[in-house]
């Protein structure tokens, strides 16, 4: 299962966004630095709206949802790339995730520290990068030391390894991230090799006060510090940024699912926010979903996108994908409309897909195997 990691500074809402994913509280959510040491993981589950329609469509006895882990990580720190608080070990949690959720604390508040003793979230994200990008830099130094003498001695890896890193070094060295380095395809399965921290996609979640929630989500560009973030992410990561509020997701880890959205009606707010980031980071991984439906279970599951038939049948059973025949498939959006497979098999639109048909998110898929 891929991973997202949720990092930041210390008490910029990590933890407490963290246990409003994972509708947990197994994460401490203290008001004093470091109150996270060893990273906190949680299976989250993917909103998904097309399932409950399925699953009525079919007369499902149960649903089952794609899911992702999260890892709450704890605040690195200016020097975290120098050991300094703990610096070592929590860009060693970085490195073993997939993609990274940086949260950016933009609400003033006098009862909640701030390591700098102000809020300005370009300085916090400038400070999180730094750190990832000096790491970076001195990884690959020391890689290019190791090189040198497989490099003499004719070794042609070592020499291009070399090569690339020569390229690379100067774009980190301007503060930019190994992501938004431009390189050939070669280039990139070498760069996934180097488990370079700033070569993970990230998006950016701008946590608000509960009294601007609304206003931020209506129109986020009202709130100049989520304006600052979205913008920054655009321009240097090609990155998205997500307006959230952890204190009032948190608030509602207790409530049923109406409940919830009643007390986000009352506050103004259509939808959680946490939904959006959720939805958001699953994308990020590139996932995509594909739906199966009848009168056991609706479900979905999950693929990464660009997967043939062949592949997606085999996320199910291996004997699905080894003894493959065909996929007959139909765009959600078409079940939806037309009400029953009856009515898309007359339209139409339920197709017969073969070996080389690439599974699009929202299909709806029944296979044909044979072992």
């Amino acid at each position: 299962m891929l991973r997202a990691g949720i990092v930041g500074l210390p008490n910029v809402g990590k933890s407490t966004l963290f246990n409003a994913v994972t509708r947990t509280r197994k994460a401490p959510a203290e008001n004093y630095p470091f109150c996270t040491i060893d990273p906190n993981l949680g299976v989250v589950t993917v909103p998904d709206e097309r399932l409950g329609v399925l699953a009525e469509l079919s007369k499902s006895q149960k649903v089952v949802p794609a899911t992702i882990e999260f890892v709450d990580i704890a605040g690195l720190v200016k020097g975290a790339s120098r050991g300094e608080g703990l610096g070592n070990q929590f860009l060693s949690n970085i490195r073993e995730v997939d993609a990274n959720v940086q949260v950016v604390r933009c609400f003033e508040s006098d009862d909640i520290h701030h390591v700098d003793g102000s809020i300005d979230p370009l300085r916090d994200i400038e400070v999180i990068n730094t750190e990832l990008l000096l790491s970076d830099v001195a990884q690959l130094e020391r890689r290019v030391e190791r090189n040198v003498k497989k490099a003499r001695g004719g070794d042609k890896e070592a020499v291009a390894e070399n090569a690339f890193i020569d390229r690379l070094l100067p774009h980190l060295n301007e503060g930019k991230p190994a992501l938004t380095f431009e390189m050939e395809a070669d280039e990139r399965r070498m760069l996934r090799g180097f488990f370079l921290l700033t070569s993970k996609p990230t998006i950016f979640a701008c946590n608000v006060s509960e009294d601007d929630l609304a206003r931020a989500m209506e129109n986020p560009d009202a709130n100049p510090h989520v304006a600052a973030v979205r913008k920054y992410a655009a321009e240097t990561h090609g990155a998205r940024a997500i307006v959230v509020s952890a204190a009032i997701e948190a608030e509602l880890i207790d409530l049923s699912e109406e409940e919830a959205g009643e007390y986000l009606e009352s506050l103004g707010v259509q939808g959680s926010g946490v939904g959006a980031l959720i939805r958001a980071v699953y994308e990020l991984l590139g996932l995509r979903t594909y739906l199966t439906t009848g009168e056991k279970e609706t479900r979905a599951w999950t693929i990464t996108a660009g997967t043939k038939a062949p592949g997606a049948a085999g996320v199910i059973h291996s004997d699905f994908e080894r003894g493959f025949i065909a996929a007959e498939t139909v765009a959600y959006t078409d079940l939806e409309e037309l009400g029953s497979f009856a009515k898309a098999r007359e339209a139409g639109r339920l197709r017969i897909e073969g070996k080389d048909y690439v599974v699009q998110d929202g299909d709806v898929v029944e296979f044909r195997f044979n072992v």
